[in-house]
């Protein structure tokens, strides 16, 4: 723009600006100056700032702590990882039962008529179970129920992680919908004085036109945002398993208590640590324990039979019955053909597969905390970056720009123009602190991020480590990428 044309700008957008135009910009004349007409009137400028929805809500604010307390009650995964333990604890318990003593009648060359005689009479059958196998029965099923007890474990750390995610997703949806309608306030303002200006002869109206997109694009996107605010809602309704839980404003600070994760000790604490480790641990341990079951497996049980029964046929020449006579016998299986070397064989092999099992768990938890890890440091970074950098400079060049439009040495399209690049960067920093907590949180709990995952029952659990255990985190998006996605 020549400087003929940007002094004209100046002047016309300044007495534009006194008549009353301008967003929510607030401009006073001292009663002394007002006598000098070319007097650009005071411009107060408008920062973002962060905690409007709260100071505004209409309703008793939602927190963090209600939201794990609900959660503790009503998701029903918790309830059916306690269901499992008892399963496990009573199947275990069948394991180790006797079995049951077999009572039967006994007939033996039985005749009717006048004749009579035969054998009738009654025994008692029991198997005898011999080289403790009920014992490592009841010990692989005590593996089961250390089983279920860490899955159970997980879940709670799985609830926990996903409800606070759940959680300070709704607080940044919540503060980005504030920044976002700010922007369309602001682009707004901004086609209100290009109309001004073309009116003027100072604008074309291909720059109102311009203004006009941008203003409908801002005003787009805080409506999509209306609806990410209302999704990320349902998401903490589900997750806290109160779906028809109604819409309220949140309780929190984006900017205060970030989760600290020290990058190299969060990589080895989820390498070693993590229930899926642990998890992987029993199920070695109840390989061997069937192994040694399956050995134990070519030991033939000792059947037992005893019983009485009565003799009808006369003793010789006398006519008397022989009477009641005892029956006992004591059968043992030889294991010829049998000797259970299939199951021993294939117990031997998930040993080995479950040695193998858990070095794939490290492996992959490490390849997945590093993902995390790096997002989380990244997330930080722009964080840090926007905080301490570009934010504080972007809101003095603002103030500034206010300063010289009063001073009639800044036009009011640059005033709006410096004040949305202050909110765009106020909406980047609002996404890189989102993807601090959420990745943060992520690597607090072990990567165990699905609330409403159902519990793995310990016969289910060869592969503790699942897609949706340890989930690939979403990458995070550069300033650059943010900007192009609103």
């Amino acid at each position: 723009m020549r400087p003929s044309m940007e002094c004209g700008v100046i002047v016309i957008a300044g007495l534009l600006a006194m008549a009353g135009g301008g967003r929510a910009q607030e401009m006073k004349m001292p009663a002394q100056e007002q006598h000098h007409p070319m007097q650009m009137a005071a411009v107060r400028p408008e920062y973002p700032r962060m905690g409007r929805a709260q100071e505004n809500a209409k309703g008793t604010l939602f927190t963090l702590e209600q939201a794990e307390k609900i959660a503790g009650e009503s998701n029903p995964t918790l309830r059916q990882a306690e269901a499992e333990i008892r399963a496990a604890k009573a199947r275990q318990q069948q394991a180790g039962l006797y079995p049951n003593p077999t009572v039967a009648y006994a007939g033996d060359e039985i005749r009717g008529g006048s004749v009579g005689g035969g054998k009738q009479g009654f025994f008692v059958q029991q198997a005898v179970v011999t080289g403790r196998k009920l014992a490592l029965s009841r010990e692989v099923f005590a593996k089961d129920v250390k089983l279920a007890e860490i899955e159970a474990e997980e879940q709670k750390m799985r609830v926990q992680s996903a409800v606070k995610m759940a959680f300070l997703r709704v607080l940044a949806a919540q503060e980005l919908l504030d920044a976002r309608r700010d922007m369309a306030a602001i682009a707004q303002d901004s086609t209100e004085t290009q109309r001004r200006l073309m009116n003027t002869g100072q604008a074309d109206e291909t720059e109102v036109l311009e203004a006009e997109v941008e203003a409908q694009r801002m005003r787009i996107g805080a409506r999509m945002q209306e609806n990410t605010l209302r999704e990320e809602w349902r998401s903490l309704a589900a997750v806290i398993g109160q779906p028809d839980l109604s819409l309220a404003t949140v309780a929190g600070d984006l900017e205060k208590g970030w989760p600290e994760v020290n990058e190299e000790e969060a990589v080895e604490a989820i390498a070693k640590e993590s229930p899926a480790v642990r998890i992987a641990d029993i199920t070695e341990a109840r390989a061997q324990n069937v192994f040694s079951r399956a050995r134990r497996g070519a030991i033939p049980d000792v059947q037992v039979r005893g019983g009485m029964e009565y003799n009808h046929d006369l003793l010789g020449s006398v006519p008397f019955a022989k009477g009641w006579e005892g029956i006992a016998e004591v059968a043992v299986e030889i294991p010829l053909f049998n000797r259970n070397q299939g199951n021993v064989t294939a117990a031997r092999a998930d040993i080995e597969r479950a040695g193998q099992e858990k070095t794939r768990i490290a492996l992959t938890l490490r390849e997945r905390a590093a993902s995390a890890v790096d997002q989380y440091a990244n997330a930080r970074l722009m964080s840090v970056g926007y905080r301490d950098e570009m934010l504080p400079r972007a809101k003095k060049t603002y103030g500034l720009m206010v300063e010289k439009y009063g001073q009639m040495l800044a036009s009011y399209p640059r005033v709006l123009d410096a004040q949305r690049k202050l909110y765009e960067l106020q909406i980047e920093y609002i996404s890189a602190l989102e993807s601090v907590w959420t990745n943060g949180i992520a690597l607090q709990g072990y990567l165990l991020t699905d609330g409403l995952e159902a519990p793995a029952r310990p016969g289910e659990v060869d592969r503790p480590v699942r897609e949706t255990n340890v989930p690939m985190p979403e990458r995070t998006m550069s300033p650059r990428e943010t900007m192009r996605n609103p």
